[in-house]
């Protein structure tokens, strides 16, 4: 697709709808709805080394399906960009006003994730600064401002100079203290590398991993570009194209990006830790693809009702799902409970030996996980049962 024809589809999308323009598209929530389920099967296993590998995070390079679900979020967060401010648009509010508001939403998400990050004890010298809240709600504020003040070349231009410049910052400037990567330290060695220094000289003593934390202030500009990704897509999904045209689209720009992103680690490794570049191009290629069956399956072939239910209980209430994702390792690691022989242990183990009892260590662990995801869900399906939608 040429430039040209993409800053097309961005007049269509900002400017040209009629009465049949709707800011939510099924697909859209249904993934959501996934990635929130996802996202509490793999933060709350039993016994997460003792799991199955496909629900743990990759330790350092590489990747594992686990580490698909914070970017795939992201991404959507772009498309979701689109798809509400065109609205907003065609409904003549003005540019400075949706800007405005979206502040004010940014800065509501990031002190929700400083809450999150607090709860319980709410300690002053520890308290983590950065987060996935926080980062969603930077990326949200930057790529609706680009969104709103520049055309598709714009757009294009701002994901490829956070990818390429993010890059040359971590391969060509040397590490304070340690020297160049490649030359005197191992490329993106742990700890070792520009993202874990700059976080350890701001944030030291609040950091996630004590050493350096995954959504580190110098990745956030890669993760921007995530968002972006899915601003595009957002402009593809609201063009006057058809909607086979549509899903072949994503599904042929999911293929190149997972191609490119995974030549692209040979020279720049794929890390979710530190948000490199190739796992920037490599992730937005799966959920480009991933939406583009959705897209086909729920919008053109019509699939849909019992089984995307369970998912759009997640999906139309995400706010609500991180909350419970933040907050449902408190009672499982702040009660304890004391075993026959006087040993105390917490809840979360507790509940993971009675699961022993029946079942091997990686099954019991994914028991517990999938227990968990169905907790939440009949709380939130609640919410949903009453139609309480949950924004910000």
């Amino acid at each position: 697709m040429s430039t040209a024809e993409l800053n097309g589809v961005r007049e269509v999308a900002v400017g040209n709808y009629g009465r049949g323009f709707s800011s939510r598209l099924l697909s859209v929530d249904v993934f959501r709805g996934m990635l929130v389920a996802g996202m509490l099967l793999v933060d709350y296993p039993g016994d997460e080394n003792a799991g199955y590998w496909w629900i743990r995070h990759a330790h350092w390079n590489g990747w594992t399906p686990a580490d698909f679900i914070f970017p795939s979020f992201l991404f959507l967060v772009g498309v979701s960009i689109v798809l509400s401010f065109s609205a907003r648009l065609q409904r003549g509010e003005t540019r400075g006003h949706i800007a405005l508001h979206a502040a004010k939403r940014s800065v509501i998400l990031f002190a929700l994730g400083l809450f999150l990050n607090g709860v319980p004890e709410f300690h002053l010298a520890t308290w983590r600064i950065e987060g996935v809240v926080q980062r969603i709600a930077i990326c949200y504020f930057v790529a609706g401002v680009l969104f709103l003040w520049t055309d598709v070349r714009g757009l294009v231009i701002a994901a490829v100079v956070c990818l390429l410049g993010y890059w040359a910052l971590m391969r060509l400037v040397p590490v304070p203290g340690m020297g160049l990567p490649g030359r005197d330290i191992p490329v993106l060695a742990p700890d070792r590398n520009l993202v874990d220094w700059i976080d350890r000289a701001l944030f030291s003593g609040r950091l996630y991993n004590q050493t350096r934390d995954p959504e580190g202030v110098l990745s956030t500009i890669p993760a921007i570009a995530t968002a972006l990704a899915g601003v595009l897509t957002g402009l593809w999904l609201r063009s006057g194209r058809s909607a086979r045209a549509k899903a072949a689209g994503m599904l042929a720009a999911g293929a190149v990006g997972l191609a490119v992103g995974a030549t692209w680690d040979r020279w720049f490794p794929i890390n979710k830790n530190v948000w490199t570049s190739s796992f920037v191009v490599f992730t937005a290629g799966f959920a480009l693809a991933f939406l583009a069956v959705l897209y086909w399956a729920i919008e053109i072939r019509g699939s849909r009702g019992r089984w995307t239910m369970p998912f759009l209980v997640f999906g139309m209430n995400a706010i609500v799902g991180f909350c419970f994702d933040e907050l449902l390792w408190v009672p499982l690691y702040y009660i304890h409970t004391k075993a026959a022989d006087g040993s105390a242990s917490t809840l979360q183990q507790y509940l993971n030996g009675l699961l022993l009892k029946f079942a091997s260590p990686a099954n019991a662990s994914l028991v517990m996980a999938i227990v968990t995801v169905l907790f939440c869900w009949a709380l939130m399906w609640l919410l949903y049962r009453r139609r309480i939608f949950v924004k910000i």
